[in-house]
């Protein structure tokens, strides 16, 4: 069973069937994507656990997972653990990871680098605490993913303005408010499989951002490998391993973002169990020729690993989520890409509208017209491409 069924799930669907296994979707949005590609739809909220796991017992489910789908894995864990099915971690380890403040809190307590922090569930409160804080800060809904709802603030007066932006993305009405950490070279967002509670390959990746972007917090590129230096990579493998081993986490695909700071430490920023969006995954079994997706797929349903070892990487290659500028309003028309970059470079193409379709402004990773998996020889290629992508594709927005 797939909570959720937007297009993220379209290559999870595929490689559960290639496995020969019987997939069944389930949200409130019938006309979601992925429903007309798996085996069965059934209508029910995945941030209601008691209904979805009275979905997942009559249907007799074998394994569960909201890969990609952020609302639903607190749900997906409640099912696990009720039904005794396999999943990365405790229902409580997973109510500890999707909400940013328990999550800030409990690495608090136990010593790992955090910023400062604290949530609320008033405004007034949040408002008479301005001096708590070392300014600027971010301001994020505590259960929102793909950047939704955040903003970075540089005036007290400004707060109260973002406050209200968290709030609108958030589905309990709760948020946090947080020291900002300059970030030094790139912030990475990337998946890792634990075995037993263990990772040991550093996937870590380069995130970009477009300033132009209607929200310059929402990341445009991923890039693999990662510029990060050696010592920090190791420095947050151990980090990772040991918030694992705290939390009781077991086998499964973790979507995890990290940055290094100018202070000169290493921050592990949010860690949820499951596989990240913008097809990371995908990706990352393109680029090291690892199975990721088959493990998650054969991790929920109780069968052994068959994880393969990764190769070494050939060339560049990124993530790229194409997305209007501030200006750019409208139906959407069509995505087309310079010929011998198309020939080239695109790896995998994935557009999330079709023709006719409003274009919204980019104000989190949803929002999105698609994404593009592209392969580069070098570096400079890559960047060349991404900081001026007028240059190898079109985007027509009438």
């Amino acid at each position: 069973m797939l909570l959720g069924g937007i297009r993220y799930l379209l290559p999870v669907i595929k490689a559960a069937h290639e496995q020969g296994y019987y997939v069944i979707t389930a949200d409130y949005l019938p006309d979601n994507i992925a429903h007309k590609y798996s085996d069965e739809y059934v209508n029910v909220s995945i941030i209601d656990k008691e209904a979805v796991l009275k979905v997942a017992q009559e249907k007799r489910i074998d394994g569960i997972m909201s890969f990609g789908v952020d609302p639903g894995v607190v749900s997906a864990a409640y099912v696990a653990e009720k039904m005794g099915l396999p999943f990365q971690c405790s229902y409580e380890a997973a109510c500890i990871l999707q909400d940013k403040s328990r999550f800030r809190q409990f690495l608090s307590e136990h010593g790992f680098n955090s910023p400062k922090a604290k949530g609320y569930d008033n405004v007034e409160e949040a408002l008479n605490d301005v001096d708590f804080f070392t300014w600027p800060v971010i301001v994020k809904p505590v259960d929102s993913a793909g950047s939704k709802g955040v903003s970075k603030v540089e005036e007290k007066s400004q707060l109260g303005k973002a406050i209200e932006f968290a709030l609108s993305e958030s589905r309990n009405r709760y948020f946090i408010v947080e020291e900002f950490l300059d970030i030094v070279g790139y912030q990475s967002s990337t998946d890792m499989f634990s075995v037993n509670g263990i990772v040991d390959l550093p996937l870590f990746s380069d995130q970009v951002f477009d300033s132009l972007a209607s929200n310059p917090y929402v990341p445009t590129v991923e890039i693999w490998p990662t510029t990060m230096p050696v010592e920090y990579q190791s420095d947050l493998i151990n980090q990772i391993n040991r918030l694992f081993a705290l939390l009781g986490c077991k086998n499964g695909l973790y979507n995890i973002e990290c940055r290094v700071c100018s202070n000169g430490k290493a921050y592990l920023m949010e860690v949820s169990p499951r596989g990240g969006g913008n097809h990371i995954a995908l990706i990352q079994d393109m680029a090291y020729g690892i199975n990721y997706i088959e493990n998650e797929i054969r991790n929920a349903v109780g069968l052994p690993l068959n994880l393969k070892k990764a190769k070494d990487i050939d060339g560049y290659w990124c993530t790229y989520s194409l997305h209007p500028n501030k200006d750019q309003q409208g139906t959407f028309d069509s995505v087309s890409f310079r010929d011998d970059v198309n020939k080239n470079n695109v790896k995998y193409v994935d557009l999330a509208l079709k023709k006719g379709d409003v274009v919204k402004p980019f104000t989190g990773a949803n929002m999105s017209l698609g994404d593009v998996l592209l392969h580069f020889d070098s570096r400079k290629e890559l960047f060349d491409a991404v900081s001026e992508p007028s240059k190898w594709v079109n985007i027509r927005i009438d």
